[in-house]
C-alpha cells in the first residue's frame, strides 16, 4: 500500500473479493470468510468484500417464517467476530448480514468494519426484489439510512448490496458523497430453466449495468457474488439457483481489471485512486451535470 493520498490516505490499495459457496452450516461459512479474509490479507489487501448474506445459503428462496431465526443483531454476534480478525490483519471488512433490528422488524444490512476493528456504519439494502426464487420482500425492510460513503483506513467508501446494483441514483448518490470505490456484495445467478437460453445475456447485462457505474461517476467499481448450486429442502423451495459467481473489479472507465470464473475464488486488484482524476479530467460527467434541470427524477413515473 503506497501512502500520498489526501489526508495521508493511501493512494494505491489493493481489495480483495471473497468468492465463495455457503452451506447449510452458518458457522462453517463464517469461518471460511475469516480464513478467505486472513489469506486476502497475507496477499496484501487492505479492502476484503464478502458475499450477499454469506453466513446462510440464500433464504430467499422461498418464504419460510422458521427462516428469521437465522437473523441476528447488528452490531453483533459476527461483526465481533470480523472486527477482530480485521483488526488482527489491519484489513477494512464489508460484510453483509441479515439483520434483525427489533421483533418482525429485519433487514439486509451491509457492516463496514474499518482495520482497527471498530464498525465505521452499516447501509442497509434499499432496494428489495420479489421474483420467482428471489422473494426478498417477505424478509427485508427496504433500508432507511440512505446512500452512504464512509471514511476508512483506505479513504472513502461506499457499499450497496445486490438488487441496488440495477439503479443508478444509488450510485451517483454514493460517489456524490466522494466514495473511490462501490462495492456490491451479491447473491445473484441463473435459475435452472433459463439458463440455456438466457443466461448469457443475464450475466452480461449485469456487468455491463455495473461497469456503467463506474463509468458514469467516475470511480472503481467491485461486485462480489456467490457460487454454487444452492436448492432450499421444504415446501417452496423451487428448482434451486446457479449462482455464477464472476466476481469483478473495473476502473473508474469500466475497464475489467480482475475477473473469476464460476468458482470459489479469491479476487485481488490494485485500485488507484490517480485514475479517478484522470478519468474525471477527460471525461467530466460530474462536471456537466444539470443539476438545475433534474427534477422529477423522485418521482415514480412521468408523463406529459
Amino acid at each position: 500500500m503506497t501512502s500520498g493520498g489526501a489526508k495521508g490516505l493511501p493512494s494505491k490499495f489493493k481489495v480483495g473479493l471473497v468468492q465463495m459457496s455457503m452451506s447449510d452450516d452458518p458457522e462453517a461459512n463464517l469461518a471460511k470468510a475469516v480464513a478467505r479474509i486472513r489469506e486476502a490479507a497475507h496477499q496484501g489487501a487492505a479492502l476484503v468484500c464478502l458475499p450477499e448474506l454469506f453466513r446462510t445459503q440464500y433464504i430467499g428462496q422461498r418464504e419460510d417464517h422458521a427462516l428469521f431465526d437465522l437473523a441476528e443483531a447488528v452490531p453483533g454476534p459476527t461483526t465481533e467476530t470480523l472486527g477482530r480478525i480485521a483488526k488482527e490483519n489491519g484489513v477494512v471488512v464489508i460484510a453483509s448480514l441479515f439483520e434483525r433490528r427489533a421483533a418482525g422488524l429485519y433487514h439486509n444490512t451491509a457492516a463496514v468494519i474499518d482495520a482497527d476493528g471498530k464498525m465505521k456504519g452499516i447501509y442497509r439494502k434499499m432496494h428489495i426484489p420479489d421474483d420467482p426464487s428471489y422473494y426478498e420482500k417477505f424478509y427485508f425492510t427496504p433500508g432507511d439510512l440512505g446512500f452512504r460513503a464512509f471514511d476508512t483506513k483506505v479513504g472513502p467508501i461506499g457499499t450497496l448490496v445486490c438488487w441496488d446494483q440495477w439503479y443508478p441514483e444509488g450510485a451517483r448518490l454514493t460517489a456524490l458523497q466522494g466514495a473511490n470505490i462501490l462495492l456490491y456484495p451479491t447473491a445473484i445467478g441463473w435459475h435452472p430453466a433459463e439458463k440455456e437460453q438466457d443466461g448469457e445475456q443475464q450475466l452480461d447485462a449485469w456487468k455491463t449495468i455495473q461497469r456503467s457505474h463506474a463509468i458514469a461517476n467516475g470511480c472503481w467499481v467491485a461486485a462480489v457474488n456467490r457460487v454454487g448450486f444452492e436448492q432450499l429442502g421444504g415446501p417452496g423451495g423451487g428448482a434451486g439457483i446457479e449462482f455464477w459467481g464472476h466476481s469483478f473489479v473495473c476502473d473508474p472507465f469500466g475497464v475489467l481489471v480482475a475477473e473469476a470464473a464460476e468458482d470459489e475464488a479469491l479476487v485481488l486488484a490494485q485500485v488507484d485512486l490517480a485514475r479517478i482524476e484522470e478519468v474525471r479530467r477527460n471525461w467530466p460527467f460530474l462536471r456537466d451535470r444539470r443539476t438545475d434541470a433534474y427534477g422529477g427524477i423522485e418521482h415514480r413515473f412521468l408523463t406529459d
